[in-house]
């Protein structure tokens, strides 16, 4: 099975949308959207800072960073290693990193709704 890894704070900040005015309520939209996805992977969505305490849900299991959202995501991918692992982030340097643990990378629209 798939991991799916999402940074949150990367993926709702690619629109701007009003989302810095509740952060939580926008990683909650996030792991909303995410719930409606086809079985057949792993989600697991990152939170740190003002986003944590979003709940997990079914299909979306919601991971809160202690520190940096980046270093927990790097933590989750070299976990994963060995198994099909995407990290959705538009972050470069988030990218290289998660990369030497083998893991594959997707932009933020590739799990956000479509206008």
């Amino acid at each position: 099975m798939t991991v799916l890894i999402v940074d949150a704070a990367n993926v709702v900040g690619s629109v701007p949308d009003g989302w810095w005015r509740d952060r939580r309520a926008a990683a909650e939209r996030l792991r909303d959207w995410l719930a409606l996805r086809e079985a057949g992977e792993e989600i697991i969505l990152v939170v740190e800072g003002a986003a944590r305490g979003v709940p997990s849900v079914p299909g979306v299991r919601v991971d809160e960073a202690p520190g940096s959202g980046d270093d927990r995501i790097v933590e989750l991918a070299a976990a994963h290693a060995g198994r099909g692992c995407v990290v959705v982030t538009a972050d470069r340097e988030l990218r290289e990193r998660v990369r030497a643990y083998g893991a594959e990378c997707a932009g933020p629209r590739s799990v956000r709704p479509q206008d």
